[in-house]
């Protein structure tokens, strides 16, 4: 995620409650559309049953709400948001809001000419996720030929002067070439450099298998990306997200259940986190029935906000305030149970889970198929 400029940040947040409640950024989920079916991707396995019910008046006035609340940044999210047609007035509305607004995207479908308007309409910066560093292997991953949109998207980043960010979701069969991905975005002269491990929700969790890394490949590539991060300092930022299945402690989801962000999905659901739907008990609240500001106080955002439903280990740790317990979608589709920890805490009862799946990767798994992203009932996955 790109951070925005400083004249955002000094703005002070709008939102009533404690300080540590106040939502920062809004992903909006444009669609669950998208013309690439990548193994992990983050979208919900149910995708098709969530489709576009927010048209752009919708998507403008929800972004002036998140405004009033106190949001900074909005990212413009899915699927691929590139195939709604009304891009362009949902950035305008972005801009109109004075959110920093940066575009989470594949690249595909999208032409210098369009990219140059959204520019105009004031979009801020613009993340393009390529899924590894030759044609080959980044069009096997993603599931059609697209690399070479991807690369001209890039350059067109640059050329608009936009800022410009390369994510790539790293697994068991790319991260050997975390080096080669370096240099590509060396040579596209990105901004930053996102080497993002895959987390196991969404489609990834029935591809962990195929996907999950074993511990010494995940150690070679860090390696790399801390000594090119030393190299290209004051030239590219370069993270390197350590997936939770090989960290001692998980990382606090989402910066903590509401907190900081709040995701729409494309049907209208605000929530916590991008699979908070999937949680039993959680109930669901759509932006099509109430306020953006009710829903952020309501029910579902207060549900594993703070710690009061903590049950132990968590109630007691020192680290309740720094990983709020962790994932909470994790910990339900690992153990069926949403308050557990998660399961990717060392001290979790349930961290025997983790440990059986980095055993199984340690073993050769270059035979296991792949699940693809499905396609949806309008023909695009």
């Amino acid at each position: 995620m790109s951070n925005p400029p400083s004249k955002t940040e000094s703005r002070a947040p709008k939102a009533s409650g404690p300080a540590e409640e106040r939502p920062y950024a809004l992903v909006a989920e444009l669609t669950y559309r998208c013309p690439l079916r990548c193994p992990y991707c983050s979208n919900p396995t149910d995708f098709v049953e969530h489709p576009d019910r927010l048209s752009a008046a919708d998507w403008v006035r929800v972004l002036g709400e998140a405004e009033e609340l106190g949001v900074m940044q909005v990212n413009l999210s899915g699927g691929e948001p590139l195939l709604r047609d009304d891009l362009g007035a949902i950035v305008q509305g972005a801009a109109a809001a004075n959110l920093y607004i940066n575009l989470i995207t594949s690249g595909v479908p999208l032409d210098r000419a369009r990219l140059a308007e959204l520019r105009q309409a004031g979009l801020s910066s613009v993340q393009v996720s390529i899924q590894d560093a030759s044609a080959e292997a980044s069009d096997r991953i993603a599931g059609r030929v697209s690399f070479q949109e991807k690369i001209d998207a890039a350059r067109w980043v640059k050329e608009l002067g936009l800022p410009l960010t390369l994510n790539v979701v790293l697994h068991r069969e790319n991260l050997g070439r975390v080096a080669e991905v370096v240099a590509l975005a060396e040579q596209l002269g990105a901004d930053r450099l996102e080497l993002a491990n895959t987390q196991y929700l969404g489609f990834a969790l029935p591809n962990r298998t195929a996907l999950l890394p074993a511990r010494d490949q995940i150690e070679r590539a860090r390696r790399v990306a801390h000594d090119a991060k030393e190299r290209l300092a004051g030239r590219m930022e370069i993270l390197f997200v350590l997936p939770d299945y090989y960290s001692d402690f998980p990382k606090a989801c989402m910066s903590g259940w509401g907190r900081r962000y709040i995701v729409v999905s494309p049907d209208g659901l605000a929530l916590p986190c991008h699979l908070a739907h999937t949680l039993p008990d959680v109930g669901r609240e759509s932006v099509l029935e109430r306020s953006l500001e009710d829903i952020w106080n309501g029910p579902v955002f207060s549900a594993f906000r703070g710690e009061q439903w903590m049950a132990e280990p968590c109630r007691s740790c020192e680290r309740r305030t720094i990983d709020f317990g962790g994932c909470r979608c994790q910990a339900f589709h690992l153990t069926g149970v949403a308050a557990a920890t998660d399961p990717a805490c060392s001290l979790s009862p349930h961290h025997g889970l983790i440990e059986q799946a980095r055993a199984e990767a340690a073993a050769d798994r270059s035979l296991v198929p792949l699940r693809y992203r499905g396609t949806s009932r309008r023909g695009i996955g």
